[in-house]
Formats: structure tokens, C-alpha cells, sequence
């Protein structure tokens, strides 16, 4: 019996799934992957930010003035979170402030959404790619000590060797994972940021509609 677990044993370890090699493919692949996401959002956020406080006024003036149209044309020129979540409530000024409000959730809601694409990945990654790396750790310590058994006249060579190459997995797991937590936390704040923004765009809309209604009806 203990010549046959042997055996399967020597077997398991002869197949090229326990060998620690393809970790670290598979952790320099998911970095690449990290590194396109990261500069992608970066760039995203980068073309989608807006001056909050100059279009708020902006909008706030033209609201007073009642031009409506001028509004929408003052928001359509940007593409970001806050000034779509205040378009959306704007497309329903009319209706009244129960109405703008309920499309200003829903808008906000997707707004968010489509910010946080791909932020799932990021946080994935940071959270796995340390396990990744400890799995090729083990892979080749287990190679490692199967050298070791095969040739004791090499051992301390052996064993040292394989012991640097399978920490060597841990410490591209940690490379990979850093970057993604740094990036995931900046991007997530920036989005917070960003939705904090579109509420406070979208009050100064909610503000003078309400404004309006009070005056019409004394």
C-alpha cells in the first residue's frame, strides 16, 4: 500500500497542474489585464470630469431665468454622472418635483453602474492574487521536496532552490494585488465623489422647482 500512495502520489505531481510554472503565467497574464483596466478607468474618469460648482451655477441661472431649453443645452455639453443624473430629472421638470425626484434615482443608480464597470474585476484581483500566489508557493515547496527525495546528495541545493522559485509566486501574487487595491479604493472614492456631486447638481433642480410650485400656488 505504501509503494501505490507513492506512486499516485508521483503521478499527481507529474501533471502539469501542479506544476508552479503556470502560476506565475496566469498572475503576469491577470496583471496585464489590471494594468489595461486601471489606465481604462483612469482615462475614463479623466474625460468624464466636470466642473461642478461653474455648471451649477450656470444651471441655477438659467432655471431663474425659466429657459429650460438653455439648461438642458448646458448639461447636454457634458457626459458625466452629475450633469446626466440632472438632465434626467430636468426631461421631467413639468411633472413636478415627485416625478424629477423618482427619475433622478433611477439616473443616479445608473450612472453609478456604468462608472463602476469593471471595478468588480479590481476588487477581485486584490483579493485573490495573494492565494494565487500562495498556491504556486505550495506547488513548489511539493516540488521541492520531491527533488529532495529523489537526490539526497543535492538536497540543501535542491530544497533551496525550489523554496526561492515558489516564494517567488507569493511575491508576484502581492505585486499583482497592490496596484488593484490602490487603484479599486482611488476609483471607488472618486465615484463616491462623483455621486455626491450629481445629488448636489440635482438639488439646485429639485430647489427652484419647488420654489416655482410654492409661488404658484399662493
Amino acid at each position: 500500500m505504501p509503494h501505490a500512495s507513492g506512486s499516485l502520489v508521483q503521478t499527481l505531481l507529474d501533471l502539469p497542474i501542479f506544476q508552479s510554472e503556470w502560476v506565475l503565467y496566469l498572475l503576469l497574464a491577470l496583471s496585464v489585464v489590471s494594468i489595461g483596466v486601471i489606465v481604462e478607468r483612469w482615462r475614463f474618469y479623466r474625460v468624464h470630469a466636470v466642473d461642478v460648482d461653474a455648471v451649477g451655477a450656470t444651471l441655477a441661472r438659467h432655471l431663474q431665468d425659466g429657459d429650460l431649453a438653455a439648461a438642458a443645452a448646458g448639461l447636454q455639453r457634458h457626459d458625466a454622472l452629475e450633469t446626466n443624473v440632472a438632465l434626467a430629472g430636468l426631461a421631467a421638470y413639468d411633472r413636478g418635483p415627485e416625478s424629477v425626484e423618482d427619475l433622478i434615482v433611477g439616473a443616479l443608480g445608473r450612472e453609478r453602474a456604468r462608472y463602476e464597470r469593471r471595478l468588480g474585476f479590481l476588487a477581485t484581483l486584490a483579493s485573490n492574487a495573494p492565494y494565487v500566489g500562495l498556491f504556486g508557493t505550495v506547488l513548489g515547496i511539493m516540488r521541492a521536496f520531491r527533488d529532495l527525495s529523489v537526490n539526497m546528495a543535492e538536497a540543501s541545493s535542491a530544497v533551496m532552490a525550489g523554496i526561492a522559485e515558489a516564494l517567488l509566486a507569493t511575491a508576484v501574487g502581492l505585486l499583482v494585488a497592490i496596484p488593484a487595491v490602490v487603484a479599486f479604493n482611488a476609483f471607488k472614492a472618486r465615484v463616491k465623489a462623483a455621486a455626491t456631486d450629481g445629488e448636489a447638481l440635482a438639488r439646485v433642480l429639485l430647489s427652484n422647482l419647488k420654489a416655482v410650485d410654492r409661488r404658484g400656488a399662493r
